[in-house]
Order: C-alpha cells, then sequence, then structure tokens
C-alpha cells in the first residue's frame, strides 16, 4: 500500500503541475516587435472602417520575409494591376529569346514597339497597349500559366482588359486608360457614377489576394522571374507610374523610390508597389478597397495612410532575423 500511495502522489503531482507556456517551444517573442505589430494592425483595421466596403492589406520585408496582413486571404478584383503579370510574362519572353522589344505590335491600327507598349501599359495604365501585349503573350490563359509557373497562388488572369471591363460592366469611361477614368470629370460626377458593381466584385475571375499580389512584386524584384536586366527594365518602368499620384506614394516623405501599379474600376480602388527605405531596405505592399460606395477620394486616402504606417513600421520597428 504505501509503495501504491507513493505512484498515485507522483501521478497526480505530475497531472496537476502547470502546462508549459508557448514560450517553452520556441524562442520568446520581442516585446517591443510585438507591440509594434499590434500597433501597425491596429491601424490597418482603422482604415478599413472608414468604407462601407472591404478593405485587404498585405506587407513584407523583402529582406526578413516579415508579413503582416489585414484580409490577407480576400480575393479582390485586380482591375488594372493585373497588368503586372502582363508585363512579367512578356518580359519572360525577352529572356527566352522569343520576342524583341523592338518587334512592332498593333494598337488601334497603329503599329508600335513592345518596349513602349509596356511603357504605355504601367505608367499610364493603357488598355488597348495592354490588350496587344495580351494577344502578343499568347492570350490571358498564357498570362495565367506564366503566374502558375512562377509558384504564385492565389492570383489569377481570365480576360484581356477589353472582356474584363465588359465583365465589370464599367458605368461612362469607355475603353480608355486608367488615366483618363480618373480625370474629366468632377468629383461629384465621378463619385456619381462611381458605383460598385457587387456581382462583379463577388466573381472569382482576374482577382488575387493581398498576399498573393505582395508574391508577384517580392518574385520580380529580388530576381526570382525575370533576369537581372530585364528586372531593372521592369522596375524602372514601375517607377515611373503617372497614374495614382494620390494613393501609395502620396503621404511618402518626398523623393521616397516607389515602384508601382494601380488598378481602378467603379467601387474599386487598387494599388500595388515596392517601397525603398531610405537605408536600401525595402518592402512591398498590396492595398485593395473594394465594394466601396464612398468615393474615389475615401480609397486613395486609405491606401495612402496604409503605405506611410507601414514605411514607419519597417523603417523604425527593432531588429529581425533574416529568413
Amino acid at each position: 500500500m504505501p509503495r501504491l500511495r507513493t505512484k498515485l502522489i507522483a501521478f497526480l503531482g505530475l497531472f496537476l503541475a502547470p502546462l508549459p507556456t508557448a514560450d517553452a517551444f520556441g524562442p520568446t517573442p520581442n516585446p517591443v516587435q510585438h507591440s509594434a505589430e499590434s500597433r501597425l494592425m491596429a491601424e490597418f483595421a482603422r482604415f478599413a472602417t472608414l468604407t462601407d466596403g472591404t478593405v485587404g492589406i498585405a506587407v513584407r520585408d523583402l529582406g526578413t520575409g516579415e508579413t503582416l496582413a489585414y484580409n490577407g486571404d480576400t480575393l479582390f478584383p485586380m482591375a488594372s494591376t493585373y497588368k503586372l503579370a502582363v508585363a512579367a510574362k512578356i518580359l519572360s519572353l525577352l529572356d527566352a529569346g522569343s520576342l524583341s522589344l523592338d518587334e512592332p505590335l498593333m494598337r488601334l491600327g497603329r503599329p508600335l514597339p513592345v518596349r513602349t507598349l509596356i511603357d504605355m501599359s504601367l505608367t499610364l495604365s493603357d488598355n488597348e497597349a495592354t490588350d496587344a501585349l495580351v494577344a502578343r503573350a499568347g492570350g490571358p490563359q498564357a498570362v495565367n500559366d506564366w503566374v502558375r509557373a512562377a509558384g504564385i497562388k492565389g492570383l489569377r488572369v481570365d480576360s484581356n482588359t477589353r472582356d474584363l471591363l465588359a465583365r465589370a460592366k464599367v458605368v461612362g469611361t469607355g475603353y480608355g486608360d486608367e488615366a483618363a477614368l480618373e480625370s474629366g470629370l468632377s468629383a461629384a460626377q465621378r463619385d456619381a457614377r462611381d458605383m460598385p458593381n457587387l456581382g462583379f466584385a463577388a466573381d472569382p475571375r482576374d482577382t488575387a489576394t493581398p498576399r498573393a499580389m505582395d508574391d508577384l512584386l517580392a518574385a520580380i524584384r529580388l530576381g526570382r522571374v525575370l533576369r537581372p536586366q530585364t528586372t531593372a527594365l521592369m522596375l524602372s518602368i514601375m517607377e515611373r507610374c503617372k497614374t495614382g499620384k494620390a494613393r501609395l506614394r502620396a503621404m511618402l516623405p518626398p523623393g521616397t523610390r516607389i515602384a508601382h501599379k494601380t488598378g481602378t474600376l467603379n467601387g474599386l480602388g487598387n494599388d500595388a508597389g515596392i517601397v525603398t527605405l531610405p537605408d536600401g531596405r525595402m518592402f512591398v505592399i498590396s492595398v485593395f478597397v473594394m465594394k466601396d460606395h464612398m468615393g474615389h477620394e475615401l480609397r486613395d486616402r486609405i491606401m495612402a495612410e496604409a503605405a506611410r504606417a507601414a514605411y514607419d513600421y519597417f523603417l523604425f520597428a527593432p531588429d529581425r532575423h533574416t529568413a
């Protein structure tokens, strides 16, 4: 009996002992970093309350791989941000030796070299230039196949721009470029026409999650999908983007280097880009806003606020281990 009593006491002591904390299974989290992350996520959540629609934000440090996201796995219509995938696919053909930048393609019945069409597509978001490139790439499916081959999940290309706009039933904008969509009307006139198409927003075609768009940006910037010279060419064009001046770049410190691409449709605004910090470190950021009835100025503000919050976080947050 004494021996049985001893075993019983030992068993109960083991059973009643406190369980080890999560810290026992790994390094102790940096409390300063944890606090900074919490503040950034709280800011992202606050930005989302500014709209009656849905906001998605994903940011990633390209040096460490650290990623923070709000609705990061939600699908959003890409609008013209899909043109990044089109340009990358075309430049991959250049890398393969099956295309020349001087090769002429037809835009509105006029031959223009591939290099000009890429520039027009990424800096002006020119739709006709983009669709000439989509056709040369082999169609939307060929672009989508390239995305899959690059290992990017959660981003799909199903249409050229003409078909995408027809499906979106864009009101009062025609088939022009994004710059035209952003101008030519007073704010009141534009917002009166700027009502979301909820059916289109729910369609899985031509969509991406914020995380997936970050994956695409990271793959381009880190040279995982294009040769160094081709990567440099694409980034240099993205740095000259003329649309979305009130979006990601608007609240960044003057002179901040940013390579980005915008997307605009009724009730929808996107911007995705690569931001360089003063010390040379870089982060990617994708901000999508859909199903919004509040107007383009509010959507632009959300994108600008998110970019500045991420900039400050990555600039001032404590040191991290490289991924």
